[in-house]
């Protein structure tokens, strides 16, 4: 009885020895101190203590898909493609119109357009006209390209959308690898404390016999190893902060604050898939996914630009239409009396009409090459439309293997976890007793820590491939966190 009470007595001074020798995490960054025997510490400076809110899932991708300079060029391309749509509009319905105008004076011969005669005298001559021309048929060329266009801005928008679904995802991995490190840190800094307070009671029991000095040494490496862990696994976490920001384009020396309780939410376990499932997915992403839209836009485009080319053997038929006038004076010649400007502005007016054929005969078989390129273009687009088909069919379906395995592998590593905590509890009984060695105990908190880092990766694993499959399904990224 005295000894169970004595034992109990040091066991509660060695657990509040652990918990304030050990300093807690601050916000992911720290530092190297030597007078805590090597273990890492917060590091808070004045501009760290000011932290910015904290930032969920959907925070980060909305931050990131607004600042993303890829969107921007994207956007930049689509403002183009809107552009290259409205001339295509404006030359198919629109004629295109043209003003001159010009003066110039002559000191030598030239001729009087009075007289229609040659004169040598000084003479000063303006002339003004207006034309406009359209082309009435060009091998249906303005028809196609007003389709190309429209099918061209269609295909901006996907690929914005494309990119945007690549940055969300590339967000939601960084910031599960930002939640597994700061977990896996947490998990550290308790097995850290607990070795400390091994550590301390070690030394009381080798003080009073019941232990020798190789157990105490044994423990102490085995702090120095937690420590270790727990030194990397911080750098680590430096480094996922790093990369988040990158994907976020947020400002790398400003401090980021992240929501990590999705690592403690749990969730309902999922039907099991099926062969109906499956087919749904599938024909979900080949009506949704931008991919699909974008190789089947560059089909329907090949397609009308080979269209295109077989028709620029017909001939073409343009009209054109104009009015001109002139203005002549002598100021040289003595005796001459000159018109008016506006009196001449009117008389010299005339108007024209044109009507214009032009049938292709030999332009060095350059029309006929032209056909052949766009011929295996468009079979290249076609094969590729159908390539992409068959890529995404296996992606689904492989997604959705990989979120049943990651499920799967989620509840076997918490039973894991679960049993290897009940291990380590009675193997930490038993070591407070004597009956096991201090390698064995370490041997049963190596696993213990193992399985409690393995059951966190696989929960952010699922959490992953439940999202792309959802993605795959029709719901975007975004529209997932609502």
């Amino acid at each position: 009885m005295k000894t169970e009470t004595f034992r109990n007595l040091l066991l509660a001074a060695a657990v509040s020895a652990g918990m304030t020798a050990f300093p807690a995490k601050s916000s992911g960054q720290y530092r190297n101190d030597a007078a805590t025997d090597g273990v890492y510490s917060a590091a808070v400076s004045e501009e760290t203590q000011q932290r910015p809110e904290v930032m969920t899932l959907r925070d980060c991708m909305e931050y990131a898909t607004s600042n993303s300079t890829k969107i921007r060029i994207q956007q930049a391309t689509n403002d183009d493609n809107q552009v290259a749509r409205r001339d295509a509009i404006l030359a198919a319905f629109a004629p295109a119109i043209s003003g001159q105008a010009h003066v110039y004076s002559n000191f030598g011969r030239t001729i009087d357009p009075e007289s229609n005669t040659y004169i040598s005298t000084t003479s000063f001559n303006n002339s003004y006209s207006v034309s406009a021309g359209i082309d009435l048929f060009n091998g249906f060329e303005a028809v196609n390209n007003l389709r190309i266009t429209k099918t061209a801005k269609a295909m901006g928008i996907s690929q914005e959308q494309q990119i945007e679904d690549e940055v969300c995802l590339a967000t939601m991995q960084a910031y599960y690898n930002v939640v597994y490190y700061t977990k896996l840190s947490e998990i550290l800094e308790d097995q850290v404390e607990t070795a400390r307070t091994t550590l301390y009671q070690t030394r009381r029991q080798e003080e009073l016999g019941q232990k020798g000095y190789a157990d105490v040494v044994q423990i102490k490496a085995d702090l120095a190893d937690k420590e270790y862990e727990l030194i990397n696994a911080r750098n680590s976490l430096e480094d996922a902060y790093i990369t988040l920001k990158d994907v976020m384009f947020w400002p790398i020396t400003e401090p980021l604050d992240i929501d990590t309780s999705s690592a403690d939410e749990g969730y309902e376990q999922l039907i099991p898939s099926d062969p109906l499932e499956q087919e749904t997915i599938i024909g979900n992403a080949i009506n949704t996914l931008p991919d699909i839209f974008i190789a089947r836009g560059n089909m329907e485009n090949a397609r009308l630009e080979l269209r295109t080319a077989r028709w620029q053997i017909a001939p073409s038929i343009s009209l054109y239409g104009g009015w001109s006038t002139s203005y002549y004076t002598y100021p040289g010649q003595e005796g001459y009396v000159t018109t008016p400007f506006w009196s001449q502005f009117t008389n010299n007016g005339g108007e024209y009409i044109q009507l214009s054929l032009s049938i292709p005969i030999f332009g060095r078989l350059n029309r006929h090459s032209n056909v052949a390129r766009k011929k295996n273009a468009y079979r290249r687009a076609a094969a590729e439309y159908e390539q992409k088909i068959r890529e995404v069919e296996a992606e689904v379906l492989r997604a959705i293997k990989d979120r049943d395995g990651a499920e799967s592998a989620y509840f076997q590593a918490e039973r894991r976890a679960e049993v290897q905590e009940e291990a380590f509890n009675l193997n930490t009984r038993k070591f407070e007793l004597g009956l096991i060695s201090p390698i064995e105990y370490k041997s049963a908190s190596e696993s213990y820590l193992k399985a409690k880092a393995e059951r966190l990766n696989a929960l952010l694993q699922f959490y992953i491939k439940k999202h792309v499959v959802s993605y795959y399904n029709g719901v975007s990224y975004m529209d997932q966190l609502n």
